[in-house]
């Protein structure tokens, strides 16, 4: 049995502890071992601790790394993408430039029905083609698992060729995928006089035969105004329960429509945006044990200054994720490293308190807390090696590259 072993970090970032999120003070825990070392076999971690320790259970025929000056993490957990999109968003972008807002933009045809109409008139194989490049992109910025919606498609037919796109990423690639439905993305233009027909569309046909070609593990929707009320939330995700999704929700991005409230009634696993969200639905999220993904780079690149208040939501107790948001018009960025720096620099979290949200919290919001997300045995060898020999530099340098090595399964794939 061939094996890997990494010697002499300077820091090994383990996150190391219960197989669950973490909230409250375990946020400034991240269980760092110094001239830290881990072995792998087939694909798993077997052991972590002092590299004097790994050294003594090294093999004849050990692959040896040495990550001498260098900090070694888990790989990044992304619980929040839009990986699967034809064409781009630069008319948007130069219009955002201009002084148009994103609901202006969304209003005159732009927006989401710019990348629906590429989406629906591009095949499944050029899909896959486009999707494994930007696949590429995440892997080299030190992502190994990605959360990927639908919602570019907006017909059973797209939908599901969305679907089936990420499920080949993530067979075909090193890049682990968690397939969304997010059918509710947006009325498509041939319900736009009749969105009580889309919403049956969704209800009656939609999530049946996703459910019956199980091609997503949730379902999510766009909780917004001139989007998703919560009425027609709450109906749509009742009914995704019923065919046995689990429930993710964009809430509170634009405006306070009390989506973060609903998100704790119907017992979503997570809610994300939460921009307008204040203190009532902060608790009402942290009472229901939903867990906030946040994502800062939508905020920056849409060109707003409403953060979310992660502070607030730290000290209510409630388990933060960090995400990329990754998509075509309001977040173009497949970095998490970018993500820490917001979330350091405009949102007031630690740089601990970011990994954590970036690693283990994300990996307990897609149910893969017991095989990645921190560096402990048992765990899938994920993990990467950064060219710094303190893991506060990720945060702190950005535009810059600090990866190295890339890991997944034991296998350098960037």
């Amino acid at each position: 049995m061939s094996s890997l072993a990494v010697l002499h970090a300077s820091q090994l970032i383990t996150l190391g502890g219960p197989p669950r999120a973490r909230s409250g003070k375990e946020l400034g825990d991240l269980g760092i071992i110094p001239d830290g070392g881990l072995l792998a076999a087939d694909g798993r971690i077997t052991y972590v601790g002092r590299t004097r320790e790994i050294e003594k259970l090294c093999q004849r025929n050990t692959e040896v790394v040495d990550a001498r000056g260098c900090a070694v993490l888990p790989g990044f957990v992304d619980a929040h993408t839009h990986l699967v999109f034809a064409g781009n968003r630069l008319k948007d972008f130069e219009s955002r430039a201009r002084g148009e807002t994103y609901q202006q933009i969304a209003k005159r045809g732009g927006g989401i029905q710019t990348t629906v109409q590429a989406t629906r008139a591009t095949t499944e194989d050029d899909l896959f083609a486009l999707a494994k490049k930007r696949a590429s992109w995440f892997l080299r910025n030190g992502t190994t698992t990605i959360e990927a919606k639908s919602g570019y498609g907006l017909t059973l037919k797209d939908e599901l060729k969305i679907l089936r796109v990420i499920r080949r990423v993530g067979a075909e690639t090193p890049l682990e995928t968690v397939p969304t439905f997010l059918g509710a993305h947006a009325f498509p233009p041939e319900f736009r006089e009749n969105h009580a027909g889309y919403i049956s569309l969704i209800i009656d046909e939609m999530l049946p035969a996703i459910a019956q070609e199980k091609v997503a593990e949730y379902c999510d929707i766009f909780c917004e105004q001139n989007y998703f009320d919560v009425e027609d939330s709450g109906r749509i995700l009742t009914a995704a329960k019923q065919h046995g999704s689990k429930l993710r929700m964009h809430v509170d991005q634009l405006t306070n429509g009390g989506g973060a409230r609903l998100a704790a009634e119907l017992g979503a696993i997570t809610a994300d945006h939460l921009e307008q969200t204040a203190a009532d639905g902060i608790s009402a999220l942290a009472k229901a044990g939903v867990q906030p993904v946040l994502l800062p780079g939508s905020v920056y690149a849409l060109g707003s200054k409403k953060y979310p208040d992660a502070r607030r939501m730290i000290d209510a107790g409630l388990a933060v994720v960090l995400a990329t948001d990754f998509n075509p018009g309001s977040s173009p960025s497949a970095s998490m490293p970018m993500m820490l720096s917001l979330a350091v620099t405009q949102m007031r979290m630690s740089p601990t308190e970011a990994i954590i949200a970036a690693t283990i919290n994300a990996a307990a919001s897609l149910d893969r807390v017991d095989t990645i997300g921190s560096l402990e045995q048992g765990k899938l060898a994920n993990f990467v090696i950064y060219d710094c020999d303190d893991y506060r530099e990720l945060a702190y340098w950005f535009g810059i590259s600090l990866i190295r090595d890339v890991f997944v399964q034991g296998v350098r794939v960037a």
